[in-house]
């Protein structure tokens, strides 16, 4: 199949895609979206703009091509991903007052023929929502003022002396709920770009990175996410600022056009973020089916 933009534009109120995330404005078109159903029809084939490429041989979550409900005011788009128990998602894309019920009964429906462990709906919300919650999606524009240079205790991690390096293990261990363990077996593989550490006392207290830049949908430079967190203990010292800014710092350095993030609504990156004076773009969120 292929979507009707005449359809579909109307009720894409932020630059979500399906599988792909959070997108640029000025990629946001037919194609995107007709992109993941053509990955679909492989097996499990990254697009090459895929942000999760960097992480794996293939890709977890597909479209359901054959499922997906495409017409005037509304589009329902599911995914399955075969991580763990297994989740459908539908994506609920509608301004029809049943759309939630529609897309509800099509998660739990696909849920049971799937096997998988969880069903949910996921709403994509407009920046101008007045019940903004979940995850908002966030822009830093690099085409402004040149950003200066960080002063602190910030720096890249090789930088660092040996002993301080030694220190990023515990580090890792204890922010892993927050990926930082992960990113820490990928760093010892050598398989990831620079990580920005900040340090107290010469032990590792806070990180961000991998700092890598890939072209987007259209060639465009893009700033990747990364793996943010500070140490409970060392919060509220304005350590987690200087290492933001010193992403910042580096993906303009480098070249980057701009980055796109995902905070939760409310909570610290996102209040970061929002004082910075990143843009919002609209707001994503779940609930189980």
């Amino acid at each position: 199949m292929r979507f009707r933009w005449d359809w579909l534009r109307p009720v894409v109120s932020a630059p979500y895609v399906p599988t792909i995330g959070p997108v640029h404005p000025s990629v946001l078109t037919e194609d995107l979206f007709t992109d993941t159903l053509i990955a679909a029809s492989t097996d499990r084939w990254f697009l090459r703009y895929d942000k999760d490429i960097r992480w794996s041989d293939s890709k977890d979550e597909t479209v359901l091509v054959g499922n997906i409900a495409h017409r005037p005011g509304e589009t329902l788009i599911p995914t399955v991903s075969r991580r763990g128990a297994g989740v459908v998602k539908v994506h609920l894309y509608g301004v029809e007052p049943d759309s939630t019920f529609a897309a509800t009964e099509l998660a739990r429906k696909l849920a049971a023929e799937y096997g998988a462990g969880k069903a949910r709906v996921v709403r994509v919300l407009g920046p101008e929502a007045p019940d903004g919650r979940g995850t908002r999606i966030q822009l830093q524009d690099f085409r402004g003022a040149v950003r200066p240079a960080v002063v602190g205790p910030v720096a890249p991690f090789d930088d660092w002396p040996a002993g301080v390096q030694g220190t990023f293990a515990d580090f890792a261990e204890v922010m892993a709920a927050g990926g930082f363990a992960f990113l820490y077996r990928q760093m010892k593989a050598g398989r990831v770009g620079p990580v920005l550490t900040a340090a107290r006392g010469g032990r590792v207290v806070g990180a961000i990175g991998p700092m890598e830049i890939r072209p987007d949908a259209i060639g465009t430079p893009q700033l990747m996410p990364q793996y943010f967190g500070v140490l409970q203990e060392h919060r509220g010292q304005g350590l987690g600022r200087l290492l933001w800014r010193a992403a910042m710092y580096w993906g303009q350095l480098n070249g980057a056009t701009y980055q796109l993030l995902q905070t939760e609504v409310g909570g610290p990156s996102d209040r970061l973020c929002r004082s910075e004076g990143l843009t919002s773009l609209g707001f994503t969120y779940w609930q189980d089916a």
